[in-house]
C-alpha cells in the first residue's frame, strides 16, 4: 500500500473516478441512504438539485479513498508541495493554545478526515511560527471491527509525521483517562463530532440539525469542559479537486464555563452552515440518523 501510495496524486485520482462510477452504479453502495439523507437535509429542493447533490457527493466519495491512499506515501514535503490543504487562518488555534491548557478542535466528516494528520504540514507551509510541536496533536478516533484494517488505518493517518508517535491517535474509550494523566502537558485533540451516539454512549438531544431531530455524544467536550480547554470548530471546505480550505472558529475560550450541550449546539450549527454552503463535500453515506 505504501508504495502503491508513491504515485502521482493525479493516478490516485484517475482511480478514484472509476472506484466512483463502481460504487454508485455497479456496487451502489449505500444510494436508498444517501437519497434519504440528502432528500430530508433539503426539503425545498427541486428534484434535479437534489440529483446534483447526489452524483457530486459520489465524485467526492471516490476522491476520499484517492486522496487517502495517497496520503499513506506522503511526508511533511511532499504535501506542503502538493498544497492540498491550506489553513487560512493558522493564528486562531496558535492564540488558544497559549491562551488555554489545551485546545479541543471539533472537526467533521466534511472534506476529507483521513487527511488531518498532516495537519502540522498544513499549518507550517507558508513560514508560519507554530507555538507547538508536531507530537503534541493528538487525533481521536473510534476502532475498526477487524483488527488489521484498524492497524492499517491508524498507520496511513500517521504517515506524514516525522516521528510518528504513540499518541498521534487514541481510540475514543481511552481518550479521557489519556487527556487526565497529560493535562499538564498542552495539547491539541481533535474529534469528529458528527457522528451518531455510538451503543452505550450517552444520547444529548440537539433538537434540529439538517431538518431533522439529532442525538448527539459529547464525550469530547464533556472532557474539555471538565480540563477547561478551549474549543474550535474546523471547517474543511473542498474549494476543487486536490485542494480543500481549512478554517478555525472559535467556539469558546474556556469549556468549563459552558455545558456540553451548549457547545455541541453551536457545533451542530456551523457544521450545518457548512454542509448549506458546499452540500457535496459531506459524508452523506453514513447513518448519521438511526
Amino acid at each position: 500500500m505504501v508504495l502503491f501510495a508513491k504515485l502521482r496524486l493525479k493516478f490516485h485520482y484517475f482511480m478514484g473516478d472509476i472506484l466512483s462510477w463502481v460504487v454508485k452504479n455497479v456496487v451502489r453502495y449505500r444510494n436508498g441512504i444517501v437519497w434519504m439523507n440528502i432528500s430530508r437535509a433539503f426539503p425545498e429542493m427541486k428534484y434535479w438539485q437534489l440529483k446534483r447533490i447526489y452524483n457530486d457527493f459520489y465524485k467526492h466519495f471516490g476522491e476520499i479513498f484517492a486522496e487517502s491512499i495517497w496520503f499513506g506515501g506522503s511526508d511533511h514535503k511532499r504535501l506542503q508541495k502538493a498544497g492540498i490543504v491550506t489553513v487560512v487562518n493558522p493564528e486562531v488555534i496558535a492564540g488558544l493554545y497559549n491562551e488555554s491548557p489545551s485546545v479541543t478542535v471539533l472537526c467533521s466528516h466534511c472534506g476529507n478526515w483521513e487527511l488531518l494528520g498532516g495537519f502540522y504540514a498544513y499549518i507550517t507551509k507558508d513560514g508560519f511560527t507554530c507555538p507547538f510541536e508536531e507530537d503534541q496533536l493528538t487525533v481521536v478516533y473510534k476502532k475498526l471491527s477487524n483488527d488489521i484494517a484498524d492497524e492499517v488505518f491508524a498507520l496511513n493517518r500517521k504517515a506524514a509525521l516525522a516521528v510518528p508517535s504513540p499518541h498521534a491517535v487514541i481510540e475514543s474509550k481511552s481518550i479521557l483517562r489519556f487527556a487526565i494523566e497529560n493535562r499538564k502537558t498542552k495539547r491539541i485533540y481533535g474529534y469528529p463530532a458528527d457522528q451518531t451516539p455510538y451503543k452505550g454512549m450517552g444520547r444529548h438531544d440537539m433538537g434540529q440539525f439538517l431538518n431533522q431531530q439529532t442525538y448527539a455524544m459529547t464525550g469530547g467536550v464533556g472532557v474539555a469542559c471538565k480540563l477547561s480547554h478551549s474549543v474550535v470548530y474546523m471547517k474543511m471546505k473542498r474549494v476543487e479537486r486536490g485542494r480543500y480550505e481549512m478554517s478555525l472558529i472559535p467556539i469558546c475560550a474556556d469549556a468549563s464555563q459552558h455545558k456540553p450541550e451548549e457547545i455541541m449546539r453551536k457545533y451542530y450549527d456551523l457544521l450545518e452552515a457548512e454542509i448549506n454552503e458546499t452540500p457535496a463535500n459531506w459524508l452523506w453515506s453514513h447513518k448519521r440518523w438511526k
